[in-house]
């Protein structure tokens, strides 16, 4: 079984999860997460669009099919640490209720200034951030 902070699969069309210095993102694009149906409002597209604008390459911005089980609380982003941020002890940070370009902004602000375990959380944040689903939210 798949720890939640375990990167997840990617379709063989993306690149490897990992960036060269940077940090990667994880956006959610199964079940709930990116579904018009649910959130007909949000562009999810030029949403991912934006994000990868924003963060630049020296991060990586990649999309899953594969739930993340956090339906309640799409659309999901997890920010996984970059390797200065692993070497301090940082673990990934997942964001919940990403439907805003405001919320896209303040996460790619954030990762610009080096994510998890190299910049503090801004207080901004806080509002979106989530647990990471456990075992038993599988379904």
């Amino acid at each position: 079984m798949r720890h939640p902070s375990d990167p997840v699969p990617v379709r063989s069309d993306q690149r490897r999860w990992a960036a060269p210095t940077g940090c990667a993102l994880t956006v959610c694009r199964g079940c709930c997460c990116g579904s018009t149906r649910k959130h007909p409002d949000v562009d999810h597209a030029g949403q991912v669009d934006q994000l990868r604008a924003l963060v630049g390459t020296d991060h990586r911005v990649r999309i899953t099919d594969d739930c993340l089980d956090a339906c309640e609380r799409s659309n999901v982003v997890v920010v996984h640490p970059s390797g200065a941020g692993r070497a301090a002890g940082a673990r990934p940070v997942w964001f919940g209720f990403v439907l805003d370009d405001s919320a896209v902004d303040d996460i790619a602000a954030w990762v610009r200034a080096g994510g998890p375990g190299v910049a503090p959380l801004p207080d901004v944040l806080d509002l979106y951030v989530m647990p990471a689903p456990g075992p038993t939210a599988r379904r």
